[in-house]
């Protein structure tokens, strides 16, 4: 799991994302909107970087979390990752989406 999760921390003017790679057969996805920011332009200061746990493991079970608005559309995207070794479970990104519409993030985890 590589993840870009810079961005003002009151607006999230910015654009994180997530992009999560199979331990077994290494193939890679970006989740949600994601691929559409994952580029250098948007990374500025903060290039994405691989997940990691306190133990040292860099392997997780991954969890994707839409919050909707009163229309029900997308309003955020937020990953959790749990360490496969000691269970180790956190939020390592999370980013407002603020256009619609949003129907085609629920297939993109």
């Amino acid at each position: 799991m590589r993840a870009a999760a810079g961005g003002c921390s009151s607006c999230w003017s910015t654009r994180p994302g997530a992009e999560r790679e199979c331990s077994g057969c290494a193939g890679r996805a970006f989740i949600a909107d994601s691929e559409e920011y994952w580029n250098e332009e948007s990374w500025e200061d903060d290039e994405p970087g691989a997940a990691g746990c306190p133990c040292g493991s860099e392997e997780f079970e991954a969890a994707v979390a839409f919050s909707f608005g009163d229309d029900g559309s997308v309003r955020r995207v937020t990953v959790g990752l749990r360490c496969i070794k000691d269970g180790f479970s956190g939020v390592y990104a999370d980013w407002k989406i603020d256009y619609g519409p949003t129907d085609h993030l629920l297939t993109m985890v």
